[in-house]
């Protein structure tokens, strides 16, 4: 098995079994606003298994292509939402859970104003900004115990386009 993985285009479908993608595509649900604001509604399913969602701020220095892929995380107690506050596209790393570990991963890069909610218990990369200021606010669960499961990979992976 190669140790590169490649870095695709994040789309809906391909998307879908690891979590949910935060953009204003498609129509807008409504408008609101007297007309001005398109609602863009209920894009995401949030699930904590105890706790409150709450609403960090993360700020991230910007990596550079290639990127090497050590380590993936998961958290089981809750979802995460990653909303860029830019417009630059940041990488995306998920994998399929195998007996308790990550399986093989996939990567994909975000178009400018997506972002991304992973489901409860989704193996996921670090959060991987191309650009600065690597700016982000964060939806999760705010709560007591653990809810972050780490996995040190037994092979480096290398992440380019």
């Amino acid at each position: 098995m190669s140790n590169k993985i490649t870095i695709q285009p994040l789309t809906a479908e391909a998307f879908a079994p690891f979590g949910d993608i935060l953009d204003a595509s498609g129509e807008a649900t409504k408008m609101i606003n007297q007309g001005k604001c398109g609602r863009y509604h209920d894009r995401a399913t949030l699930d904590f298994g105890d706790g409150r969602a709450g609403i960090s701020i993360f700020q991230s220095e910007a990596y550079s292509l290639p990127i090497t892929l050590e380590m993936m995380e998961r958290h089981p107690e809750g979802s995460q939402a990653f909303l860029p506050l830019s417009d630059k596209p940041f990488i995306v790393v998920v994998a399929p859970d195998e007996d308790g570990k990550p399986g093989r991963p996939l990567a994909f890069k975000t178009s400018p104003g997506q972002g991304v909610n992973y489901h409860r218990g989704v193996w996921h990369g670090v959060l991987t900004p191309l650009y600065a200021p690597g700016l982000f606010a964060v939806v999760d669960r705010i709560g007591d115990g653990a809810n972050l499961e780490e996995c040190w990979l037994e092979t480096k992976l290398i992440l380019d386009d």
